[in-house]
């Protein structure tokens, strides 16, 4: 009979622990989660209570918030936490949006937790700062008095929110890797499986560092590393001339064999004369501009990441203005793209991205070859202009070494990243043992659901069968402008 009940009680510890958040969970209320497409799932919305700087004994509380989807499976796994990437990005927002499918599919191996990182989404954030500090869009400016008028802004809106109360220096990567943990004791889970892409990768690997013992798995795409939050200008230079070779197999290569060459054309010719435009607005009314060669750079650095309609633009744009035509520039120009406003941040960002920091042997090699690279410095602004602005809140070298664990990861590269190159990648996990790196042929920063592949090598990862390391191929773009 005693045999018969502890059978019973071992029966009904297993069933609790499998449907222990079947329902809410402290601080938590059930929504009807909506997706941008229109599509809804049952789903709990919830927050906790964390330290602005869990270095200040002093230190205020402050809000992290989230989402949770219920597990669907039979057989429950550990919580499944989505590191949205920027820094700044909204893991809810995320949800929302294209990847939607992904959060529901994965819900068969466990709940999963759209996390809106410490300031940003929903989670408790400070104002937008706007500072004193601005760039007419009709004077010519130089490289240094850009970086100068940056650095000035920066630190106007870090005394700003000091003065708001607010703790600056707890807006780092290793806090935030703290929150992971204090989420997973939270949802009272013995251990993690962290998802992530690119920043969301950079803040995988500091909790992997952190905490080892309660991270089952790690499942990333885009990898930058600790020491990569600065990009290689000369990665960038290679990533342009992969971007040829594509180019080279269809019709524009007619037109342009060497988009290297074209783009640094175009760079020089501004450098030289920059260009008077005048830019029609919705209103009917115009804006004036001088557009100079850091416009341009700007500008493909924020059009690179993925080799889809942007890119395509760009690379249109630059072919059109070799040629004297700006059409094609004015139709970007027209959204905003530059404007004479005073120079605004919004906290998170700015301060993860200075803790994160450049050692000081990279940044050597960053400035050198950002002298004659064809994004310069601009692939990464404000950084490094920004690097070691406030010193108290640099992390440090220790936190830029790279992990070392033996913690299972699945890393997807696309070989088209405009943002997070192919051997960054590699150099970023290269101190993990139990690292499984799979490439996406011709994906580019934002690949998780480029290809059904994808997810089903993430099932077969979750459900600890081998994954293949073949790559993934996608079809060749297509850089031709729609009619």
């Amino acid at each position: 009979m005693r045999k018969n009940n502890l059978i019973i009680v071992v029966l009904m510890l297993i069933l609790f622990s499998v449907q222990a958040h079947s329902g809410p969970i402290k601080n938590e209320t059930a929504i009807e989660f909506k997706s941008n497409s229109g599509q809804s799932s049952p789903a709990y919305e919830g927050f906790f209570r964390v330290p602005e700087n869990r270095n200040n004994p002093d230190s205020r509380q402050i809000s992290v918030n989230y989402v949770r989807f219920p597990a669907t499976g039979k057989t429950k796994g550990h919580p499944i936490v989505y590191l949205a990437g920027g820094p700044g990005g909204s893991g809810i927002a995320t949800a929302k949006w294209r990847r939607y499918p992904l959060f529901m599919a994965l819900r068969e191996f466990g709940d999963v937790i759209a996390l809106d990182q410490r300031g940003t989404g929903q989670s408790e954030q400070a104002e937008t700062c706007s500072s004193g500090q601005q760039i007419a869009l009709t004077e010519r400016v130089s490289d240094e008095e850009i970086q100068h008028r940056y650095q000035k802004a920066a630190l106007e809106c870090l005394s700003y929110w000091k003065q708001q109360g607010i703790d600056v220096y707890g807006y780092t990567t290793e806090q935030n890797a703290w929150d992971i943990e204090q989420l997973r004791v939270h949802l009272g889970a013995e251990k993690v499986v962290l998802w992530g892409i690119s920043y969301g990768s950079h803040l995988a690997f500091s909790a992997m560092k952190l905490f080892p013992e309660t991270i089952e798995k790690v499942m990333i795409a885009s990898a930058e590393g600790l020491n990569q939050t600065v990009k290689s200008p000369a990665l960038t230079d290679d990533y342009f001339s992969r971007i040829q070779t594509v180019i080279n197999q269809q019709p524009l290569g007619t037109d342009i064999s060497d988009l290297p060459a074209l783009m640094r054309r175009v760079h020089q010719k501004l450098e030289r004369q920059p260009l008077p435009l005048t830019i029609p607005q919705p209103d009917g009314s115009a804006i004036p501009m001088l557009l100079q060669r850091y416009h341009m750079q700007m500008l493909a650095s924020r059009m690179i990441a993925d080799p889809g309609r942007y890119l395509t633009f760009l690379i249109h744009i630059y072919h059109h203005l070799d040629k004297g035509n700006a059409e094609l520039l004015l139709q970007v120009l027209q959204r905003g793209i530059f404007d004479a406003e005073p120079i605004s941040f919004t906290l998170m960002p700015l301060a993860m991205d200075i803790a994160s920091g450049v050692s000081a042997e990279k940044l050597q090699e960053i400035n050198a070859q950002a002298k004659s690279a064809l994004l310069g410095q601009f692939l990464n602004f404000p950084m490094p202009a920004l690097n070691k602005l406030d010193s108290q809140l640099d992390l440090g070298e220790e936190f830029r070494r790279k992990p070392v664990a033996d913690i299972p990861t699945l890393l997807f590269t696309g070989t088209l990243d405009g943002r997070t190159y192919p051997d960054g990648q590699s150099d970023a996990v290269s101190g993990l043992r139990n690292v499984t790196q799979i490439k996406v042929i011709n994906a580019g920063h934002n690949l998780f659901t480029s290809s059904p592949d994808v997810l089903n090598r993430m099932k077969e990862f979750l459900l600890g069968k081998p994954v293949s390391r073949q790559a993934i191929q996608l079809p060749l773009p297509v850089f031709a402008l729609e009619r």
